[in-house]
């Protein structure tokens, strides 16, 4: 039987470039070799396209972070330049290989070959990879591709559009603002008495379009909400304000599927800081994920619901990680967010809630691969003219 060709795209231009080098890692690591030939295709920082020599190796993101801060990049890449080609084509992949001396004489010729995918696994997390963008250019070169579709993931991506849909499917939402850049240049302190007046303190203060809470702060006052607006203006020129849960649990579930998606059981996470902010989630090693969340059945079969009503409200395919806010003090469950592309290490959330449920890792990736195919086969049947 033919091993599928299987291109995984990693890295990118966000700020969650190397938590992508780490999902990407996992996901070689564990790709049944048997089944599938692997093909790495790697999106530097500056947005430039390759094919390295070589699979990234190192899984902790904690550690890539590390490292990229100290101006130490782990893995020194050689790689070719590649173009995935934005139309329907026998080679999807063009690779750029430049060559300086043929036939000893000092020349640059560039020797381009192309060669097909049969699926791609696009793990790139965060802005330009996990809002619509590459799904988009997926789909121009029909290529059968892993997780949400280009609507669901810009929806899921952006925090505020995400939270219409799930109004209007009847899911609880903590109560929020939403506010635009240019609301606030032309009245920064109107725009800041509305939100206490109408939302009070504690808030969260979020970009309306980043994951692994890039750029999110709580504040607790006027000084500190104008601290937290100015760093959130950073990453967004739309921002959501939310009132903080009195008493949290963060608990997070798994829906894996298409028409009829499955959930996992449920996780808590345990913050090592004040919330499950950036450096809690890759940094600091406090931090703890309880599986199976600490509920009771009925509490657990809600909170499941719940979480493939919000799948189902964006459209969801594939996979995703929903999250939730479980009030201690009232017993009251909040949807959080929908995350389409979750950290995919094999200490992610997303897969050890999967491995707890009994489906391992490898056996996890062959879904998703078979879903994606499914997916894409179904669509084939629809008429272009």
């Amino acid at each position: 039987m033919k091993r599928l060709r299987i291109g995984v795209i990693y890295g990118g231009r966000s700020n969650e470039h190397e938590v992508s080098l780490a999902s990407a890692a996992s996901i070689f690591d564990q790709l049944n070799i048997e089944h599938y030939e692997p093909v790495p295709l790697f999106i530097d920082k500056a947005g430039s396209w390759r094919i390295p020599n070589q699979f990234p190796t190192t899984k902790s993101a904690g550690t890539l972070i590390e490292q990229f801060r100290n101006n130490d990049p782990p893995e020194k890449i050689i790689s070719s330049e590649a173009i995935l080609m934005p139309c329907p084509t026998p080679e999807t992949v063009l690779t750029i290989a430049r060559d300086s001396s043929v036939q000893g004489k000092s020349v640059d010729r560039a020797v381009v070959r192309g060669f097909s995918l049969d699926v791609v696994f696009p793990i790139v997390h965060g802005s330009y990879g996990e809002d619509g963008t590459l799904q988009g250019l997926l789909e121009l070169a029909n290529i059968p591709y892993v997780g949400a579709s280009v609507l669901s993931s810009a929806l899921a991506m952006d925090k505020t559009m995400a939270k219409v849909h799930f109004a209007a499917h009847g899911l609880p939402l903590v109560r929020h603002m939403v506010i635009s850049a240019k609301d606030f240049e032309q009245n920064q302190d109107g725009v800041i008495n509305t939100l206490e007046l109408k939302l009070g303190y504690p808030v969260f203060v979020k970009p309306a379009n980043q994951g692994s809470s890039v750029g999110v702060s709580k504040a607790t006052d006027k000084n500190t909400l104008r601290s937290a607006l100015a760093t959130a203006w950073n990453f967004d020129d739309k921002l959501l304000v939310e009132v903080a849960v009195e008493n949290p649990r963060e608990i997070e579930c798994s829906v894996l599927g298409n028409e009829t998606p499955e959930v996992s059981i449920l996780g808590e996470v345990i913050p090592a800081g004040e919330f499950y902010d950036y450096e809690a989630k890759y940094l600091d090693d406090r931090s703890e994920l309880i599986i199976p969340a600490k509920l009771t059945k009925i509490q657990t079969q809600r909170i499941q619901s719940m979480a493939v009503t919000a799948y189902q409200a964006l459209d969801c395919s594939g996979l995703a990680r929903v999250d939730f806010l479980y009030d201690n003090s009232d017993g009251q469950t909040y949807i959080n967010e929908v995350n389409t592309l979750p950290g995919f290490t094999t200490i992610s959330q997303y897969a050890k809630l999967w491995e707890a449920s009994g489906l391992s890792y490898p056996a996890l990736l062959d879904r998703l691969i078979e879903l994606a195919l499914e997916r894409h086969q179904r669509r084939q049947r629809f008429q272009n003219t």
